[in-house]
């Protein structure tokens, strides 16, 4: 599988047969480059604006927006699971969805923009995670310190940190992934651009990946 980074929340996964799923697809406003992208499922943790811009997303693409099991190729599954935008149980911010992707025989989570740590239900309903993509900016999701808590529940056996300050929002009231890599003891870690991995060589792989955002 192939895991490419397009910045805040989006992602592009390939898996080994060809198959192409984009997560949170970002509007204009949000100020990196747009793209436009063949993909056979769209996923969408909530309705606003930089994370659901599914016209980006060229075919006819399956797309995940509310809760439940999906099947969205033979390979290919999504379970979505209801979550919250803030710490205040939507009140806030709203709704927002944990995306579990099963994909070559990987297990990934896409957080969104979830604002507090998971609660049992969610954490028995993720299972075991191969690859967590996390939010860590704070201010509209959780910040550095609930992030590192979130992975030390979750357990996961790669993280990719997502939905912080560049340069391409800058002007965004959120910070950048410092503070997450220090507590994740990896301050001095280089950017990737891009991850591959494979069932067989996950223990080969780093625990954090931060990956250059490449529209």
């Amino acid at each position: 599988m192939l895991i490419l980074y397009h910045g805040h929340s989006e992602f592009l996964l390939e898996s080994a047969a060809g198959f192409s799923l984009l997560t949170d697809p970002y509007d204009a406003h949000v100020g990196y480059p747009m793209g436009e992208y063949p993909c056979g499922a769209v996923t969408v943790t909530h309705s606003h604006g930089d994370h659901s811009f599914t016209q980006k997303a060229l075919g006819a693409p399956a797309i995940v927006d509310s809760a439940g099991v999906w099947q969205v190729s033979p390979d290919v599954h999504v379970t979505a699971i209801p979550g919250w935008h803030d710490d205040a149980k939507g009140a806030k911010r709203g709704p927002n969805l944990l995306m579990k992707i099963e994909m070559d025989g990987l297990t990934l989570c896409h957080l969104g923009d979830l604002g507090c740590l998971p609660d049992p239900i969610q954490v028995r309903a993720l299972g075991k995670i191969d690859v967590l993509m996390i939010p860590v900016g704070g201010y509209f999701t959780m910040d550095a310190e609930t992030a590192k808590k979130t992975v030390d529940l979750l357990q996961p056996r790669i993280v990719i940190p997502m939905h912080y300050k560049t340069k391409a929002n800058a002007d965004w009231p959120i910070a950048g992934p410092e503070a997450f890599l220090r507590l994740m003891g990896a301050e001095n870690i280089s950017p990737m651009p891009l991850l591959r991995v494979t069932k067989e060589d996950l223990s080969e792989q780093p625990a954090l990946a931060l990956l250059e955002a490449k529209p």
